[in-house]
């Protein structure tokens, strides 16, 4: 008799999701009655420039919603990029809010509908549960496959251009998630390939998450996403102009890797990986993909996360199956990222993007701030060991 016990959890998720091919389209009028008469999207210029939301915007006019953009989302967004998204909404008196694009703009529609919708000053829901809501209706839909945002109860801002801070709240998760393969077709392959890893590390560290609500659902979709992720990732980055299955997969992937680090949350690499976007403004894909195999060698010294990373390195890589020495196995799990961002044409150290080794000290401190993510890495990380990290890294 199998008398194993299952620790109680939190699972929390978007309501609603919608999936494939032209979706957006599909559910425009979905889109309508969920956020009002005045609808206000979030979304960057790069998007405006080749016109992705163009046909979803027309729609919407064509069936009667008043519409306005706001186009400025910067990569790795400030305050004072939130502060103008925030202005734009409440000026057009908006009934609900769309974020349209990779991981930046859905961050920061978030927080628009929240301070939209409660007023409540940024500075006061830094950190995790601090937020009392409620916000205005929340759509969000995802242009790239990487992030996991439109399904997370999380937003990252950059405060004072260097220091990345997070807002963690259920009530910051959408009402609605609308999943359109379609709109990553345009990717190109250095963004496919960051923001691909960035959901690899997503699942990864959602499985081996310390975190007391690390939970068999999690896990159960970690090892899902990590599956989808792991067969599509170079298809997509080689021929994502055309193959419709692997930009399928990506997308697919991403959101169910988000859905488990949203529950059990992400960890050591996150947490590296900050100061090299907030000082050195490199991609959150990137900084992860830079960082991921230096962090499980450091995380393999835990027996029982070695075990997990050998468990997962099958499934991402199933040419390690054949390995059966543990040890083996968990290192080549982190040798394998390394070889695989050399196959998507990504560095892989930290002085090819310009970092001096002097740095490794100043980011090291900066990364202890992110205390909400340490506290789930498998392995304390003191100050010393993430100097070492990022040495290894460099």
């Amino acid at each position: 008799m199998d008398d194993r016990k299952v620790a109680n959890f939190v699972f929390n998720t978007v309501t609603g999701f919608r999936f494939g091919w032209d979706s957006v389209m599909a559910h425009s009028e979905e889109i309508i009655k969920i956020l009002g008469p005045r609808l206000l999207i979030v979304s960057d210029p790069g998007l405006s420039k080749i016109g992705l939301y163009k046909p979803l915007v027309d729609n919407l006019i064509k069936r009667g919603t008043e519409v306005r953009v706001f186009d400025q989302v910067e990569q790795d967004p400030t305050l004072r990029n939130l502060e103008m998204a925030i202005d734009s909404g409440a000026g057009f008196l908006a009934t609900g809010i769309l974020g349209f694009g990779g991981g930046s703009p859905m961050d920061v529609a978030k927080l628009t509908a929240l301070v939209l919708g409660s007023g409540e000053n940024i500075d006061s829901i830094w950190g995790v549960n601090k937020v009392k809501g409620p916000r205005l209706p929340l759509i969000l839909v995802p242009t790239t496959a990487g992030t996991g945002s439109e399904v997370t109860p999380v937003s990252i801002m950059t405060v004072e251009d260097r220091e990345k801070r997070g807002v963690s709240s259920a009530v910051i998760i959408p009402d609605l998630a609308i999943l359109d393969p379609s709109l990553t077709m345009v990717l190109p392959p250095t963004i496919t390939a960051t923001t691909g890893i960035d959901a690899m590390v997503h699942a990864i560290e959602a499985f081996t998450s310390k975190n007391k609500n690390n939970n068999s659902l999690s896990q159960n979709l970690a090892m899902e996403a990590l599956d989808l992720l792991g067969i599509s990732i170079v298809k997509a980055v080689r021929k994502g102009k055309s193959d419709r299955v692997s930009r399928s997969n990506m997308l697919l992937g991403s959101m169910l890797a988000g859905m488990s680090f949203a529950n059990s949350p992400v960890a050591g690499v996150h947490a590296l990986a900050y100061p090299l976007g907030g000082k050195y403004k490199v991609s959150h894909g990137l900084s992860n993909a830079l960082l991921l195999p230096h962090v499980i060698r450091f995380n393999m010294q835990v027996p029982a996360t070695k075990e997990a990373y050998a468990k997962l390195a099958g499934i991402v890589f199933p040419v390690l199956e054949k390995i059966d020495d543990l040890d083996q196995r968990a290192e080549s799990f982190a040798e394998e990222f390394t070889t695989l961002s050399k196959h998507l044409n990504l560095p892989t150290r930290l002085r090819e993007i310009n970092i001096p080794e002097k740095a490794c000290r100043e980011m090291a401190k900066e990364a202890m701030k992110q205390e909400r993510l340490l506290v789930n890495n498998p392995k304390t990380i003191t100050l010393e060991d993430a100097e070492k990290i990022y040495k290894a890294a460099w």
